[in-house]
């Protein structure tokens, strides 16, 4: 591009030059020489440029023929190599499948034993894997999922893993044995003394309390470990436990087996607690816990104070003088009062003095009475409300899910329950209470056909 625009520039002053001789003819000669030679100076600058570019074009050129060459030959080279490998490849498949006919020809019988002898151990592992006897001896069942696994000849030491785990299994059904071991839930990663019976349940003694675990699989590894179950069975359950754990070696104790081998256990975590069977009874519940609460609190009071009231009297019985400060002391002070009277007055006063003092003895008895009978009336309340609840839940959904139902046949059967739990002892209270106050008021009226037999006898003496 230089040496172009140096030829432009030279070819234009030359014309200008040129015109400029033609107009004027006052420009020298020796000027125009010296443009022609910077112009042949120039033109062959611009020769060499181009030989040398087209050099180096040359030069490029070749090297990428030489490039684009021996990629050729390498293309040959390989596609050479691959009909190669795929002839080898085709003879060596023919040669497995000769290999693979004659094996089966030679194992004869003993093909299908090792098959079947794989079949057993995969079935065997994965048996082995669910017994909650794996977690005192983790990785027994190791060797017998490569065995299942391998595609090889098993050896006869690979043969034996199966028995040896199948009398090894047997051993351990039979024993109690307690080991250290850990327990998701518990002792936070620790070891712990764990008790394990058979292949039927195992629990743990974490800070000196028994605590069934369960041989569960990881949802998320697939993995099977000892877990701490959460809701607890009852306490029988873990008394048992206790003992066993506590019993001494040889010693003959009663103790807690789970034949489905955790599946009854795991039904506990389901069974509700006294708190949500409450929840469970609802609104209706709830006013029969608070009647049952209150009822039993006032008649627990009135006992008290009727038992108070027996003992004044009693004490009373025993004394000449009348008193105020209880219902003997009162009729007695009436009966003094009443001396001077005739024996059908006196008998009129002592009955008003007894009259005065009944409605204090059988204060809040009638309500007591009352609880009791409504107790069972707001049970059977909830009963009707929890079963509308169910056919209301049956006529939406259907009764394919016993689920849906149980929430109302829950409501009905719990406000039952809880009705006649507070009817019975609020009954006991009524009746206890009620004793109490008839028991003084027969104090008085012996008491006071007592006094009027004496007053009809002075008056008949005097």
């Amino acid at each position: 591009m230089k040496t172009t625009m140096k030829m432009l520039a030279a070819a234009v002053s030359l014309g200008v030059a040129l015109t400029a001789g033609a107009v004027g003819q006052t420009q020298p000669a020796g000027s125009l020489n010296e443009l022609l030679n910077r112009v042949r100076s120039d033109a062959r600058e611009a020769s060499a440029d181009n030989a040398a570019r087209l050099r180096e074009f040359q030069a490029s050129t070749n090297s990428q023929q030489a490039t684009l060459n021996t990629a050729r030959s390498t293309l040959a080279q390989l596609e050479r190599q691959a009909t190669q490998l795929s002839a080898d490849f085709e003879a060596n498949q023919v040669r497995i499948d000769e290999l693979d006919a004659e094996l089966r020809q030679r194992q004869g019988a003993f093909g299908e034993l090792f098959g079947a002898a794989r079949q057993a151990a995969g079935e065997f592992a994965a048996m082995i894997d669910q017994s909650v006897i794996s977690s005192q001896f983790p990785g027994r069942a190791d060797a017998l999922e490569t065995l299942s696994n391998s595609r090889t000849l098993p050896t006869r030491a690979e043969l034996d893993f199966i028995p040896r785990r199948v009398i090894e299994e047997m051993i351990q059904q039979q024993q109690v044995v307690t080991f250290n071991g850990r327990v998701t839930g518990l002792g936070d990663g620790a070891a712990v003394p764990i008790t394990r019976v058979g292949p039927f349940v195992a629990f743990t003694n974490y800070n000196n309390n028994q605590r069934f675990a369960l041989w569960s699989q990881s949802e998320n590894t697939g993995a099977y470990s000892l877990t701490d179950m959460a809701a607890q069975p009852p306490a029988n359950f873990l008394g048992a436990a206790s003992t066993l754990f506590n019993a001494d070696p040889g010693e003959v104790v009663e103790g807690v087996v789970d034949p489905s081998r955790g599946a009854l256990l795991n039904i506990y975590k389901d069974v509700p607690d006294i708190n949500e069977r409450i929840a469970q009874s609802g609104n209706v519940g709830l006013v029969i816990i608070g009647l049952l609460i209150i009822s039993a609190l006032f008649g627990i009071f009135r006992m008290i104070s009727l038992l108070l009231t027996q003992a004044a009297v009693s004490g009373q019985k025993r004394k000449s003088s009348g008193s105020k400060g209880n219902p003997l002391g009162r009729v007695m002070l009436a009966y003094e009062g009443a001396k001077d009277k005739d024996v059908e007055t006196m008998e009129l006063k002592l009955d008003e003095a007894i009259l005065q003092e009944t409605p204090k003895l059988e204060f809040g008895l009638n309500f007591l009475k009352l609880a009791a009978g409504i107790a069972p009336l707001l049970g059977l309340l909830g009963t009707v409300t929890g079963m509308i609840k169910t056919f209301t839940q049956i006529t939406l959904f259907g009764t394919g899910d016993p689920k849906i139902m149980a929430g109302g046949i829950s409501e009905a059967l719990m406000t039952t329950v809880l009705g006649l739990i507070a009817a019975i002892p609020l009954l006991f209270i009524h009746s206890f209470a009620q004793s109490f106050a008839r028991g003084v008021q027969q104090v008085l009226e012996e008491q006071a056909a007592g006094m009027i037999a004496r007053h009809a006898e002075e008056r008949a003496q005097g």
